[in-house]
């Protein structure tokens, strides 16, 4: 199958172009730095219409993952990635006759701050999302699911917390926050949270882009299905670095709070990179977030191999150098 993946410079669109390479499919990428593949690729920006066609061309499946991801910035740098380049991918695949969209967006989507407990995906509502980035992705994933028909399969996959050794997302920061003694708990630590290792979300990917088609016009949350307290997870994470354990805990409706407060600080000051806290991380930390994955493993015929456990051993197996 010949499948065009964008977004391949990161960790998850690398992952997955490598594991297509592997089983044999003819791959193509476009980012706007070399992802060191041995494969077609196309470097430029997601919106660049011209690129977006030429890159289409010619293709079965395309992987859509490029996207703009954070906690903090101006609304216009979101929808510019993440609607407009969306669209843009959207009508490349329709005008060059590509058959089958996979779209990655996130479970935040259809997250309003309340606590999800075996929730199902939900619709994307960009009314309730609680950042920019949420709130771009759910516009994205109305695109692209208004686009499913005859000639153009859609699905929609929310890969929840992905983590694995690579990782600068969600590893990185929380191994830099918690050598520097800045990891708090918040709450009690004790919400529920699902997260997803980065090899099942590969594999998952990689189903969906089997299974579209047969399987369209819908949205699936994938995870490891094992959700955890999230201060387990914390501590896990910085065992598995070798630094120190959060042990600080802060309310509630105070990290809200003053979340809330840092990012207009933030913003006022136009500083650059994240803030130690805002509101909707604050409640991504704070509140359960863990979904039914029935209907997921059903449709596309999968079901995670690495068990977190596992995970956590290979992640401290890959963070020994640093340790030593």
């Amino acid at each position: 199958m010949k499948v065009l993946v964008t977004g391949a410079s990161g960790l998850m669109g690398r992952a997955v172009a490598v594991a297509l390479l592997d089983r044999g499919d003819e791959v193509t990428v476009l980012q706007r730095r070399t992802s060191g593949l041995d494969c077609r690729e196309f470097l430029g920006n997601i919106v660049d219409e011209t690129l977006v066609l030429r890159a289409a061309t010619g293709q079965d499946a395309v992987l859509h993952l490029a996207a703009k991801v954070g906690v903090v910035g101006p609304w216009k740098s979101y929808a510019h990635i993440n609607i407009d380049g969306t669209r843009r991918m959207v009508n490349a695949c329709r005008t060059r006759g590509v058959g089958r969209l996979v779209n990655i967006s996130s479970p935040s989507v259809a997250h309003s701050g309340s606590p999800l407990v075996g929730a199902s995906a939900g619709l994307p509502d960009p009314a309730t999302a609680r950042s920019h980035y949420s709130r771009s992705k759910a516009v994205g994933e109305q695109i692209a699911l208004a686009a499913d028909g005859p000639d153009l399969a859609v699905v929609c996959l929310r890969p929840h917390l992905v983590w694995g050794p690579g990782d600068t997302q969600l590893i990185q920061p929380v191994v830099e926050r918690a050598r520097a003694g800045r990891l708090p708990l918040i709450g009690t630590g004790a919400a529920l949270v699902d997260t997803t290792y980065l090899d099942n979300a590969t594999e998952a990917m990689l189903a969906a882009v089997d299974r579209c088609g047969e399987v369209h016009g819908e949205s699936f949350v994938i995870s490891n299905g094992e959700p955890r307290p999230v201060g387990e997870i914390l501590r896990r994470v910085c065992m598995a670095a070798g630094v120190p354990e959060p042990c600080r805990h802060i309310p509630f409706r105070v990290a809200t709070t003053g979340g809330g407060l840092v990012e207009w600080i933030w913003r006022a000051a136009r500083r650059q990179g994240q803030p130690p806290m805002t509101r909707f991380l604050a409640e991504q930390l704070g509140t359960a977030h863990w979904f039914d994955q029935r209907r997921t493993r059903e449709a596309l015929r999968w079901v995670p191999r690495v068990s977190l456990d596992q995970g956590f051993a290979r992640l401290a197996a890959s963070l020994q150098p640093q340790r030593a």
